[in-house]
């Protein structure tokens, strides 16, 4: 079979396909025990609301220049299936994955016909590579919560939450105290727990309470300093600090490769992970400088050089949008801005769209296909609606939205695609044709 043949086969198994969301570990569980998999090295899983594409890019890319052979599983993808599944950060190829896909089919027929989600099949499959690559470190990116997601089948010597904020609230709840509880479902008893967010939910802190993880917090355990304004520091680092033992690490650093003052959030916790990690997976700081520096991620505010500006991001809820209005500001004066948008129905779209009120000038509204998509129309009416203010012109794709948008924007115009990785994935398509 084929890799698309494969990718419908993996579609077909669920009522819903590709969008076939059915939380928890019993299926998955069932297909692991039956191809036997062990694990056979350290295990860091990435969850959280918004931040985990970043801190597992910035987890792969230092390992990897520490020596290492280090597989990194995330999701969604872009353009193309096999993103989800990196090996010292380059995609697996078709063989590999292809051959990982059959050894799973067999073990789910084995296991009695086990009927796995998409998600569920392509992370045993993404574990099958890895240990046909004999991988020394496993980076696991959480698709959706935590405790009942696919990921958290594996046992992880590490656990990370980057932030809680409302996302997927028809399957983890209406509040961050609910969502909160979820994403923890990922911590474990006496390993090293880490939360990023600088204002964790008490369901978070309670359940790590609960079963004894070892607890680590950003502004107690480690952070980040940046000079003051008036200060005459070098402006062009920043300070990681960690608590380890009786002392206090400290380290002047580059700011790193991706853009946005989140960032430093991500950084402080993955520097702060592997030092966590340092008796089974040292790393140093030959690795760690060049490591977060040089990390490049698609999609997460994302400037292509060229005129006029473009943006791309994969934000879709309202965190993640008001971090990427604030890095707007901070880019400087353009003309006009033309924001290419799609999204999904299951998000809060009124609530994402908010932050960018009186910053767009041009909303390209793009038709998202499917179950879960928005129509043009509908997003229009929501931003007429909201008064976020700016001219609403509709697509049919979000191809057709980017493409539009090329031939309107001038030199000193910007032009932003965000609100979902289908809409990113879109853009991209029309970026990459020759003129």
């Amino acid at each position: 079979m084929t890799k698309n043949d494969w990718l419908a086969h993996l579609e077909g198994l669920h009522p819903k396909g590709q969008a076939g969301i059915v939380l928890g570990l019993d299926r998955i569980r069932l297909v692991k025990d039956a191809l036997g998999q062990t694990q056979h090295c350290p295990v860091i899983i990435v969850g959280g609301t918004n931040g985990k594409g970043s801190t597992c890019a910035y987890l792969e890319n230092i390992i990897d220049r520490a020596g290492y052979k280090v597989g990194c599983y995330t999701s969604p993808h872009l353009l193309d299936y096999n993103e989800r599944i990196r090996l010292n950060g380059q995609s697996v190829d078709d063989i590999a994955l292809c051959a990982a896909f059959a050894r799973v089919e067999a073990a789910r027929q084995q296991a009695g016909d086990v009927a796995l989600t998409y998600f569920e099949f392509g992370t045993l499959a993404a574990w099958e590579v890895f240990a046909a690559a004999g991988v020394e470190a496993a980076i696991l990116e959480v698709g959706l919560g935590g405790r009942l997601d696919a990921v958290n089948a594996y046992e992880p010597d590490i656990s990370i939450v980057t932030t809680v904020a409302l996302d997927h609230t028809d399957w983890l709840g209406n509040d961050r105290e609910s969502i909160g509880f979820e994403k923890a479902g990922i911590y474990r008893a006496g390993k090293p727990a880490f939360c990023a967010d600088p204002n964790p939910p008490h369901s978070l802190l309670d359940r790590a309470a609960a079963i004894g993880a070892d607890l680590r917090l950003i502004g107690r355990d480690f952070g980040f300093e940046r000079p003051p304004a008036e200060s005459n520091e070098n402006r062009l680092q920043w300070r990681w600090w960690c608590r380890s033992g009786e002392r206090i690490l400290k380290r002047a650093l580059a700011y790193p490769g991706l853009r946005g003052p989140t960032q430093l959030f991500n950084a402080s916790v993955v520097l702060a992970a592997l030092e966590a990690l340092g008796d089974k997976l040292p790393v140093t700081m030959q690795a760690i400088r060049p490591g977060l520096i040089e990390t490049e991620l698609a999609g997460r505010f994302q400037v292509l050089p060229g005129k006029p500006a473009i943006v791309l991001d994969v934000g879709h809820n309202p965190q993640a949008v008001k971090v990427l209005a604030d890095n707007l500001s901070g880019m400087g004066f353009f003309a006009n801005t033309h924001a290419v948008v799609g999204m999904l129905n299951d998000k809060d779209i009124a609530g994402a769209l908010a932050p960018l009120k009186d910053k767009v000038d041009f909303w390209h509204a793009a038709t998202l296909t499917g179950p879960r998509g928005t129509t043009a129309e509908a997003l229009g009416a929501l931003i007429a609606a909201a008064g976020l203010g700016g001219e609403v012109i509709c697509h049919p794709s979000p191809e057709a939205a980017m493409q539009a948008a090329k031939g309107q924007a001038g030199e000193s115009d910007r032009i932003l695609a965000f609100g979902s990785f289908y809409t990113v994935a879109g853009a991209l398509l029309v970026l990459r044709k020759k003129p």
